[in-house]
């Protein structure tokens, strides 16, 4: 064994030409070791790390190579390494040294205003539900039109399967999805065929099992904030923060990833002189090619471009508001909006709906929320039907278009909708066919956790109206069932069969349609786009300097009329000349 200087990239395992390099932070453990096992996991040795200035520990080790487990033992306590690149049993198990790697991104991503993102769960978008078998469904996004994969997290978390929201090590793949390479290859796939791919990273809270930071510094939480997810990460740290720095370029440099959608930000607290996000950023915007990141984040507030750097935001007022006008629905967080059509033409002319005004729901609870959307880009703002929280946070899953949902005429309708605005249209899987399967919420702990996030999941919907009989609650199906996983799968089958076909047709047409159009494929801003409700009807009117485009979304059942001589470019249903149908949406050249 031989003793090296800290390394700048981070801690964990480090592989070089001669050997194997291990770089501990530990504030409080007085003897550091790293303990080697064979692949049935039994000790092989364990090796003493040498303490250095700032409570680190060295070790490096000539004859352990790619492939080696290992786990760190901190003052005699076995503690598994939460900068593992790959942990191949598990968050709680061994770590396995890997070689660096580096992968090019894509070299030609088409602009923002271009991009429709579909979001997938790796775990329930093929039976499968491994990396590898993702790639042979990449040939049927580039038929249906997609330039952007939006993985949902991937990194390490306790448990076989979950959506990936409570990650604990966050340089390691899980497993279950496949090995580091594994992901590489269906990078490298959707590269190929020229699709972008995102990916979701989680720094406003860690898991609750098999979070080891703490054993090793109590330092990286902060002792003044909470999440509800328990305790926040310390930014003012510096360990943190180059925990999370590291993470996001660890993604972007060795995978080419492409960009990065950082969840819940408007939950990341940081008091330091130079935001942490506003780091991230940086980081991602002054690589070569430059990689975007996008922020999940509900303050509705411009500095989220300017001083923080964000290239897009999702915008969930569209969804929202959208949501209470199709199903009249005002538990939770819907309370906070009208079912009227006005509120929505507005949300669309703005951006957002909320500029300042007082907000109903949770967190605010009547206080203001939001700022002026000037100047924001429409094409910066994420807009859905559904995405993952939509549905999954719903107490049975259950799509927007599901067994008991939306009518195919009314949901084809929006989705036109969607489609013709010049905002950033995001498709959750299986929402281009009008997928049956639910998307539940799932996750697989153990012991008294476990059985605390079942608990807590029916709680989550006591104060629901549908709920309030307590055997109606008990129907929720349980996050821990194994079975509550496999019927979130994605039934591929039904996408080419009637009425599922009829579906797909109209995304198919309306992404060649946003394409190819004058004025549906440029690039527009907010005071180009105008909305109206007339009645049962949603106006929308997009304008370019030499020509202009409106849609006509009929909510109601009976027929409304068209302005004489519109030249009609799509409808999603048959129309009578100069009519909009009841449940449907006509596209018009004025």
């Amino acid at each position: 064994m031989s003793i090296q200087g800290t390394d700048d990239r981070g801690l964990g395992a480090r592989l070089e030409a001669g050997g194997t390099t291990f770089t501990v932070w530990a504030t409080r453990a007085k003897r550091v070791e790293v303990r080697f096992f064979d692949e049935a996991r039994r000790v092989l040795r364990t090796e003493r790390l040498e303490p250095q200035a700032d409570h680190v520990f060295v070790g490096h080790f000539g004859d352990v190579r790619e492939g080696a487990l290992y786990l760190f033992v901190l003052d005699g306590v076995e503690t598994p390494d939460p900068y593992a690149r790959a942990l191949p049993f598990g968050v709680h198990g061994p770590a396995r040294v890997v070689a660096d790697a580096r992968e090019p991104a894509l070299r030609h991503v088409h602009p923002l205003h271009a991009w429709v993102i579909y979001e997938l769960h790796v775990g329930t978008f093929t039976t499968e539900g491994t990396f590898r078998s993702a790639i042979e469904k990449l040939d049927d996004l580039v038929e249906l039109g997609i330039d952007v994969v939006e993985l949902m997290p991937v990194a390490a978390f306790a448990g076989e399967r979950g959506w990936g929201y409570d990650g604990v090590a966050l340089f390691a793949v899980h497993p279950a999805y496949g090995t580091p390479d594994d992901l590489r290859e269906l990078v490298r796939a959707a590269h190929e065929r020229g699709i972008a791919v995102l990916l979701d990273v989680v720094y406003n809270h860690f898991g609750p099992s098999g979070n080891y930071l703490a054993r090793y510094a109590p330092e990286y939480f902060s002792t003044k904030v909470t999440t509800p997810w328990g305790v926040a990460p310390n930014f003012e740290n510096p360990r943190m923060r180059g925990l999370v720095v590291q993470n996001a370029r660890y993604w972007l440099e060795e995978f080419g990833i492409d960009g990065l959608r950082l969840d819940a930000t408007h939950s990341i607290h940081d008091d330091s002189t130079r935001h942490v996000l506003h780091e991230l950023t940086s980081v991602a915007h002054e690589m070569a090619p430059r990689r975007a990141v996008f922020f999940e984040d509900a303050r509705n507030d411009p500095a989220m471009f300017g001083e923080l750097g964000a290239d897009g935001i999702w915008a969930d007022d569209f969804h929202h508001q959208l949501h209470v006008v199709l199903t009249g629905e005002r538990d939770g967080y819907y309370a906070a909006y009208e079912r009227g059509l006005p509120d929505l033409a507005r949300t669309i002319a703005q951006g957002w709906l909320f500029q300042g005004e007082p907000y109903a729901a949770a967190p605010w609870k009547g206080r203001p929320r939001g700022k002026p959307s000037s100047g924001v880009p429409p094409e910066a703002l994420v807009y859905c039907l559904q995405n993952h929280d939509q549905i999954g946070n719903r107490a049975f899953g259950d799509r927007l278009a599901g067994p008991d949902g939306l009518d195919l005429d009314t949901y084809c309708a929006v989705a036109t909708l969607l489609l013709f605005l010049p905002m950033t249209p995001l498709l959750f899987m299986g929402e281009e066919w009008a997928a049956t399967t639910p998307f539940l919420f799932f996750s697989h702990l153990d012991g008294d956790l476990g059985r605390h996030v079942s608990e807590g999941r029916r709680r989550e919907f006591a104060s629901f109206e549908a709920f309030a009989d307590r055997a109606v609650a008990r129907t929720i199906p349980d996050p821990q069932e194994e079975t509550t996983f496999t019927r979130s799968k994605l039934d591929w089958s039904e996408r080419m069969s009637p009425p599922h076909a009829r579906v797909l047709d109209v995304y198919r047409t309306m992404l060649s349609l946003r394409r190819s159009d004058p004025v549906l494929r440029v690039r527009c801003n907010l005071g180009e786009v105008s909305a109206r409700a007339e009645g049962n009807v949603l106006v929308v009117h997009r304008r370019t300097p030499l020509d202009s485009r409106t849609i006509y979304v009929n909510f109601g059942r009976e027929d409304a009329r068209l302005p004489a001589g519109a030249r009609t470019l799509f409808a999603t249903s048959k129309t009578a000349e100069e009519r909009v149908p009841g449940r449907s949406a006509v596209i018009v050249d004025p």
